[in-house]
């Protein structure tokens, strides 16, 4: 038993370093190097939400959007309370057009973490999508509330108060995003 215990911390350190090169390559911008990386952890089986989370990253860069629901649908079950994995979903889905399910997914990230405003940026895009002007108002203002710097959501903002002839607000909102 001790010779497989330290086998588990050997490969335990190996997979360490390798995801931490990986991550250095994906920072760098070499996504093809990290690709490489994570594919080789994944293959090895190691289970883990962030791998998972990165490598449906890479592939999104890489519009391989299919398989990069995938990797965001297995770093969710290993993680289910990761918001992050959640919120990269929804925003692949709708990518791929499927805008309900984009929403469900973004309004599961935003109960893990209520706090994070791009999320609530995003979520405004999609409901603007589905044509919830009202709801996508009220989400992109709650993104603005949390960090007043996500010019995306001004822009957002903009487009739904042009939209319904609220032109001063559109212009304010413009304004905020071009200052931003």
């Amino acid at each position: 038993k001790p010779r497989k215990k330290l086998n588990y911390q050997i490969n335990k350190l190996k997979y360490q370093q390798i995801v931490k090169e990986a991550f250095k390559c994906h920072s760098a911008g070499n996504i093809y190097e990290a690709k490489k990386y994570y594919q080789y952890l994944i293959k090895e089986g190691f289970q883990n939400a962030d791998v998972f989370n990165n490598y449906g990253i890479i592939l999104k860069e890489l519009n391989q959007y299919q398989e990069a629901g995938l990797a965001f649908r297995k770093s969710i079950e290993i993680n289910p309370k990761d918001d992050k994995s959640y919120a990269n979903l929804g925003g692949i889905l709708e990518e791929l057009g499927q805008y309900q399910e984009a929403e469900l997914y973004m309004r599961k990230a935003i109960n893990i973490n209520p706090s994070n405003a791009i999320t609530y940026s995003n979520l405004g895009s999609i409901l603007i999508k589905l044509g919830y002007y009202k709801e996508a108002e009220i989400s992109l203002n709650k993104s603005i509330e949390i960090s007043p710097d996500i010019s995306e959501a001004y822009t957002k903002l903009a487009h739904i108060y042009a939209t319904s002839g609220r032109l001063q607000e559109a212009k304010r909102s413009s304004n905020k995003a071009i200052e931003l």
